[in-house]
C-alpha cells in the first residue's frame, strides 16, 4: 500500500525521487548564492550585522523545518503546508494556509524572472527586460511538463555549477580581504555590533533576508513522488536548510567585511560592486551571469514544480477548479497546474517589473504566515488531540518558531502587511463563496 492511501488519495504521481533528489532540489530551492541578489538591502537594513540576520532568519526557519518533518512523517501527502494544517488544525484553517502559501509559491518565479532579467540587463543592456523573462518561462514549463526526473537531473547540474562559483566568490574575496581590501580581515562586525545593535532592526532585516531561505518547505511538496518512506521529506528538508543556511551566513559575512569603508550608495548593485572591486570585472561579470541562471532556471524552475503541486492538491480536494487536478498520463505531472503557473509568471512579472521590492515583500509575508500556522498545527495536533508527550518536538520547537516568525511579521514593512491583509480578505471572500454558494463541504479526505 502506497503512503498516500491511508489518507484518502490514489497514487497519481510517479515515485521516483531518491533521498538525495530532495535534498538537491531542497538547495535549489533555496539558492545557494541567494543573498547575492538581495546583499544591499540586508545589509541597510541590519545596520550592517548581515551575517547576524541570517543566522536569525536560519534559527526561525529551522524550527519551521522541524515542524515540517513533523508533519511530513505524520500526514505523507503533496500539499505541503496547506495539507498538514488542513489536517493538523481545521479545513478551513487548512485553506487559509494554502491561501497564503500561494501566495508566496505563485510569486515567487515571477520574482525570480525579474531578478535574473535585472542581472542580466546589467551585462547586455541593449536585450529589452521582457525577452529575458519569455525565455525563462518558456524554458521552465517545458522542462517540469517533461517530468520531476528530469527536473531532477537538470537541479543537480545547476546545483554543482551554483557551488563552484561561490567556492571561487570565497577563494577571490578571502585573497582580497587579506591583501587589503575592505577591513582587511575578517571582523566580527557583520555578527554583532554593539554601537548599531537594535533587535527590532535585526527582525526587520531577517523579514528581507528570509526570502533567500523560502524554498525548503518545498520538499514537501514532493512526498508523494520520493521512495524514501515517511521520514525522507523531513530529513531532507532540516539537512539542506543547515547547509545552505550556514553558506549563506559564510558568504554574507565575507561580503561585509570586504565592502567596508568602500562607500557603497546603492544597495540593487552593492554585492556586484563589491565582487569588482575583489576580483574585477571577470568576477563581477561570473556573479551576475551565476545569478541570473540560478534564479531564472534552477530556482524558478524548482518553485514552479513546487506551486504545480500545491494547486494540484487544492485542486483535488475541490478547493480550487477540478481540471488543475489533472495528471499527464504520459509524465505523470500535474501539467494543468503548471500550464497555469506559467501564465500567471508571465502576467505577474510584466506587471511588476518596475517593482521589485514590492513583490519581495509581499512573498515574505504569505510564507511567513503560513508557517506560523504550521507551527499551531503541529501542537495541536499532537498535543491536543494525540495527547503526546514528546514535548521538544511537538510544543516547545514549534512554540519557539510561531514566536519568532512572529516577532519578524510584527517589524515587518508594513507596506507589506497592508497587501497581505488584502490578499488574505480575497481569501476569506472566495472561501465564502465555496462554502455559501457552491455549497461546498471542506472536508479531510477519508482513507480509501
Amino acid at each position: 500500500m502506497n503512503d498516500a492511501t491511508p489518507h484518502g488519495y490514489r497514487q497519481e504521481l510517479k515515485r521516483s525521487l531518491s533521498a538525495l533528489d530532495l535534498i538537491i532540489y531542497g538547495m535549489i530551492l533555496m539558492v545557494p548564492i541567494a543573498p547575492f541578489a538581495i546583499f544591499g538591502f540586508v545589509m541597510h537594513e541590519s545596520k550592517g550585522m548581515i551575517a547576524l540576520a541570517y543566522i536569525f532568519g536560519m534559527v526561525g526557519m529551522l524550527f519551521t523545518a522541524l515542524s515540517y518533518a513533523v508533519m511530513a512523517r505524520a500526514f505523507p501527502v503533496a500539499g505541503s503546508v496547506y495539507a498538514y494544517v488542513q489536517r493538523g488544525l481545521h479545513p478551513a484553517a487548512g485553506f487559509l494556509s494554502g491561501w497564503l502559501i500561494l501566495l508566496d509559491y505563485i510569486l515567487i518565479p515571477s520574482l525570480l524572472y525579474l531578478l535574473s532579467a535585472l542581472a542580466l540587463r546589467s551585462v547586455l543592456p541593449g536585450v529589452d527586460l521582457r525577452v529575458w523573462v519569455l525565455g525563462f518561462i518558456v524554458l521552465n514549463a517545458a522542462v517540469n511538463l517533461r517530468g520531476i526526473e528530469f527536473t531532477a537531473a537538470a537541479n543537480r547540474y545547476l546545483l554543482v555549477f551554483e557551488l563552484i562559483v561561490l567556492a571561487i566568490f570565497l577563494a577571490v574575496g578571502l585573497w582580497a580581504l587579506y591583501h587589503g581590501t575592505g577591513a582587511g580581515h575578517l571582523t566580527l562586525l557583520p555578527v554583532f555590533d554593539a554601537q548599531g545593535f537594535s533587535l527590532a532592526a535585526i527582525a526587520g532585516a531577517t523579514s528581507v533576508a528570509v526570502l533567500s531561505f523560502l524554498g525548503f518547505d518545498g520538499i514537501s511538496t514532493l512526498a508523494e513522488e520520493n521512495r524514501g518512506g515517511a521520514g525522507a521529506v523531513g530529513r531532507a528538508t532540516i539537512f539542506s536548510l543547515l547547509v545552505v543556511g550556514s553558506l549563506f551566513v559564510i558568504q554574507t559575512w565575507l561580503a561585509a567585511d570586504l565592502g567596508r569603508g568602500l562607500g557603497l550608495t546603492d544597495p540593487d548593485t552593492s554585492f556586484y560592486d563589491i565582487t569588482g572591486v575583489a576580483g574585477g570585472l571577470w568576477l563581477k561579470v561570473l556573479v551576475l551571469v551565476a545569478l541570473a541562471i540560478s534564479n531564472g532556471l534552477a530556482n524558478a524552475m524548482a518553485a514552479q514544480a513546487a506551486v504545480a503541486r500545491i494547486l494540484f492538491a487544492m485542486a483535488r480536494d475541490r478547493q480550487l477548479p477540478a481540471v488543475l487536478a489533472r495528471v499527464h498520463p504520459r509524465f505523470q505531472t500535474p501539467y494543468v497546474s503548471t500550464l497555469l503557473v506559467t501564465v500567471i509568471s508571465l502576467l505577474v512579472s510584466l506587471g511588476f517589473s518596475e517593482r521589485v521590492e514590492d513583490l519581495t515583500r509581499l512573498v515574505n509575508f504569505g510564507a511567513l504566515t503560513s508557517f506560523f500556522m504550521l507551527h499551531v498545527a503541529v501542537v495541536y495536533h499532537h498535543i491536543v488531540r494525540q495527547g503526546s508527550r514528546r514535548w521538544l518536538a511537538h510544543l516547545v520547537f514549534p512554540l519557539l518558531g510561531a514566536l519568532v516568525i512572529g516577532y519578524v511579521l510584527v517589524e515587518m514593512d508594513s507596506t507589506a502587511k497592508q497587501l497581505g491583509l488584502w490578499w488574505i480578505a480575497a481569501g476569506i471572500l472566495y472561501y465564502a463563496v465555496l462554502r455559501l454558494v457552491f455549497r461546498r463541504t471542506l472536508s479531510v479526505p477519508a482513507a480509501l
